[in-house]
Parts: structure tokens; C-alpha cells; sequence
């Protein structure tokens, strides 16, 4: 009976010394990958949550971008129905003066370095020129400009050797701005030319 009593002690003594053993693994190489984990996962949601804001931006975007495949596709112009990229013409150095439709010198350079990267790329691609303007003047008056501005373009690019039946120019005046109407630099913002390629 003794020896059984013994027995039992080890036993229970053993199990719990396991038991000790069990748990500083778990503090010693469980614990630390279960923080990498969780740091992981925190990164995948960050990850997650910017695409969605991504995602959000593009199909804010995207809607012009999609009329513009779609007249495309309407007027037979695409091999492969699909939108390449785009150019924004907006920066400091290539944005249009308030009532003005000219180039400045760093427009056309933009311009120029735009025209050779279509004949490096040589692909099959087809331009729509959108012109668009701030919110001064009369609806018309900026449907005209932005008409001006895309056309410059146009014109600018044909010089360079794209085709003019690669290209067409449509005007959204003062509509879909980028920038507040209410501050100079937003005004400066919204006086742009986008160019969007399309396959």
C-alpha cells in the first residue's frame, strides 16, 4: 500500500512537471510565433482596407474611363476592348492658364515624351482626349474650353506622328472636378487634360 502511494506521487509529480514543461514551451516558441501571426494579420487587414479605399477611388474614376471604352468599342476602334493607363495633364508645369487652351513649353515636352513611349510600346491603341475646366464662366463658355484644350492636344500629338484617326476629344467642361472650385490652387487643379489609352 506504501509502495502505491509512492506510486501515485511520482505519477502526479511527473504529470505536473509536464505540465511546467508543456507551458514554458508554449511561452518559449508558441507565444512569439502567435504574435508574428497576429502582427500578420493586422498587415493583411491594413492591406485589405487599402484596396478597398483603392478600389473605391478607381471605380470614382473608372466611370470616365468606361464611357470612354465604350464610345471606343461603338465607334470600332478597339483590337482588344480594354483600358491601358492614362496621362493627366494638371501638374504645375503643364497646367492651363483660366480661359487659356495653349501649351506651355513643358506640356508639349510631357507631350513629346508621351508620343515617343506610344512608338517604343508600338501597340494598337486609341486616345480619348478629355478636356475639362474650372467652374468660371458659363457652362458653355467651359464646354468650348475644354473642347480647345483637349483639341490642342490633339493637334500636339498628331505633330509628333500619332494618327489623328487614333484620337478623338470630347469635352466635360466644368464636370467631375478634382479639386474644390472655392480656392485657386483646387481651380488650377480642375483645368486639366486626361488622356486615356485604350486597346
Amino acid at each position: 500500500m506504501s509502495n502505491l502511494r509512492i506510486a501515485g506521487a511520482v505519477l502526479l509529480g511527473g504529470l505536473w512537471l509536464g505540465g511546467c514543461a508543456t507551458q514554458d514551451y508554449v511561452d518559449k516558441h508558441i507565444a512569439p510565433v502567435q504574435g508574428q501571426v497576429t502582427d500578420l494579420q493586422g498587415q493583411v487587414r491594413g492591406h485589405d482596407a487599402r484596396l478597398g479605399q483603392i478600389d473605391s477611388h478607381l471605380s470614382q474614376l473608372d466611370q470616365n474611363t468606361r464611357e470612354a471604352l465604350e464610345r471606343a468599342e461603338a465607334a470600332g476602334k478597339l483590337a482588344k476592348g480594354k483600358f491601358d493607363y492614362s496621362m493627366v495633364l494638371s501638374d504645375d508645369a503643364t497646367k492651363f492658364r483660366t480661359n487659356g487652351a495653349t501649351l506651355s513649353s513643358d506640356a508639349e515636352a510631357k507631350l513629346g515624351d508621351f508620343a515617343a513611349r506610344l512608338k517604343a510600346d508600338n501597340k494598337d491603341v486609341y486616345l480619348e482626349i478629355q478636356g475639362y475646366t474650372d467652374a468660371t464662366g458659363s457652362p458653355a463658355a467651359n464646354y468650348r474650353l475644354g473642347s480647345d484644350r483637349a483639341e490642342a492636344v490633339r493637334r500636339f500629338l498628331n505633330k509628333q506622328g500619332v494618327a489623328l484617326n487614333r484620337m478623338a476629344t470630347i469635352s466635360y467642361g466644368r464636370d467631375n472636378p478634382v479639386a474644390s472650385n472655392k480656392t485657386r490652387a483646387g481651380r488650377a487643379q480642375n483645368r486639366r487634360v486626361v488622356i486615356v489609352v485604350l486597346e
